[in-house]
């Protein structure tokens, strides 16, 4: 029954802002640590971002750095990216992900994932 719920994907010209959100049921995770992937057509799933469970520590891939902010609200067992100044390169399904590990950056330190939400930059 745990369950990690993507939202806030869609259609946007570069230059342009979007919020995802990744609310998660069926277990407590402000213990883990919270992770988004993406995977573009062809492509391996990349890391993007991650934050730990005290929301002190974060983490992001060189290619985001500057214009995506992880986040997150325990209250609400919701973690958040906030991506801005998009690009087509962004272009992409993205995941969000729990895991228990001292590892973020690769797929395996993640223990469940979300359906994905399609982002689209335009050029």
């Amino acid at each position: 029954q745990v369950q990690l719920v993507e939202s806030g994907g869609g259609l946007v010209q570069a230059g342009g802002s979007l919020r995802l959100s990744c609310a998660a049921s069926g277990g407590v995770f402000s213990s883990y640590t919270g992770g988004w992937f993406r995977q573009a057509p062809g492509k391996e799933r990349e890391f993007v971002a991650a934050i730990k469970w005290t929301g002190v520590n974060t983490y992001y891939a060189d290619s985001v750095k500057g214009r995506f902010t992880i986040s997150r609200d325990i209250a609400r067992n919701t973690v958040y990216l906030q991506m801005n100044n998009l690009k087509p390169d962004d272009t992409a399904v993205y995941y969000c992900a729990a895991g228990y590990s001292r590892i973020y950056y690769t797929t395996t330190a993640y223990d469940y994932w979300g359906q994905g939400t399609q982002v689209t930059v335009s050029s």
